[in-house]
C-alpha cells in the first residue's frame, strides 16, 4: 500500500486520475503492468483501465440501486454495451460478488438501496464494486475524507487487508497524516505538484512531514485520545 499525502492542491487526485486515463498528463509517461496507457488508443484504454479499481472520496453510488446492483457494476468494463444495460450479468459474477460481500460485513445489505446506508458502509460497498472489476492495481482517492474515526479505520483495514489477501497493489491519497503512517508500507509526500519524498513509511520522519505541509506536527497529528472522544 502506497500512500500519498501533501496540502490540498498537491496534486494527489490529479496523480490517481492520470494513472487512471480520467485527466490526460501534459508531460510524463505511465505504464500498467509494462503497458503504456498515455496515448493508448481507446480500445487499449478500456482494457487497461479494468485492471484499476477506484475508489471515490464520495462513493459514485447510484442512491436507488440496491447494493447488489451497485456491486455489479464493477463488471460493465468486461460486458458489451446491450449486456452492460440490460444487466446481463453471469451466474459466476454474481456468485464472486455474493462472497466479497459476505466477505466484506455486507452480506445482510444486499437489497438494500445504496441511499439508505451509512457512509461507511457505502464506502465499503464502493470498495467491493472496484474489488469486481479483478483489479492488478486499487486507487482510492481520499476514501477516508468524509467518515468519522471509527468508519476510518473500518474503511482502511478492509482496503489493507483485501489488498494483501489478493495481491494488489493500491495507491490512497489521504490528507490524515495519522492514517497513511499506520496503514501505508510506502508513502509519497507532494507539495505543489512535486515529489518530495518517496520511500519506506518507517523512514518518514517528523521534519520531512513539516516540510510536505509547511506545518509543525502538533497541528497534522491526530491523538488515539481525540479520536476516542469523537467516536
Amino acid at each position: 500500500m502506497i500512500g500519498v499525502i501533501g496540502p490540498s492542491g498537491a496534486g494527489k487526485s490529479t496523480l490517481l486520475r492520470c494513472i487512471n486515463h480520467l485527466v490526460v498528463p501534459t508531460a510524463g509517461r505511465i505504464f500498467i503492468e509494462g503497458e503504456e496507457i498515455t496515448g493508448a488508443p481507446p480500445g487499449m484504454v478500456r482494457k487497461l483501465r479494468r485492471r484499476l479499481g477506484m475508489v471515490f472520496q464520495h462513493h459514485n453510488l447510484v442512491a436507488r440501486l440496491t447494493v447488489m446492483q451497485n456491486v455489479m457494476h464493477g463488471r460493465l468494463g468486461y460486458m458489451n454495451t446491450l449486456d452492460g444495460v440490460l444487466g446481463r450479468y453471469t451466474e459466476e459474477d454474481k456468485r464472486r460478488a455474493l462472497g466479497i460481500l459476505e466477505q466484506t460485513g455486507l452480506g445482510d445489505f444486499l437489497y438494500h438501496r445504496a441511499g439508505e446506508l451509512s457512509g461507511g458502509q457505502r464506502q465499503r460497498v464502493g470498495i467491493v464494486r472496484a474489488l469486481m472489476q479483478e483489479p492488478s492495481v486499487l486507487l482510492c482517492d481520499e476514501p477516508i475524507a468524509s467518515l468519522d474515526p471509527a468508519s476510518a479505520q473500518v474503511v482502511m483495514e478492509l482496503i489493507r487487508d483485501v489488498c494483501r489477501r489478493r495481491t494488489i497493489a493500491c495507491i490512497v491519497n489521504l490528507h490524515q497524516v495519522d492514517a497513511a503512517l499506520k496503514y501505508a508500507d510506502r508513502i509519497i509526500g507532494m507539495f505543489e505538484g512535486e515529489i518530495v519524498y518517496d520511500g519506506p513509511t518507517a523512514e518518514l520522519t517528523g521534519p520531512v512531514i513539516e516540510k510536505i505541509y509547511d506545518k509543525p506536527m502538533s497541528e497534522l497529528m491526530i491523538s488515539t485520545e481525540r479520536q476516542e472522544m469523537n467516536v
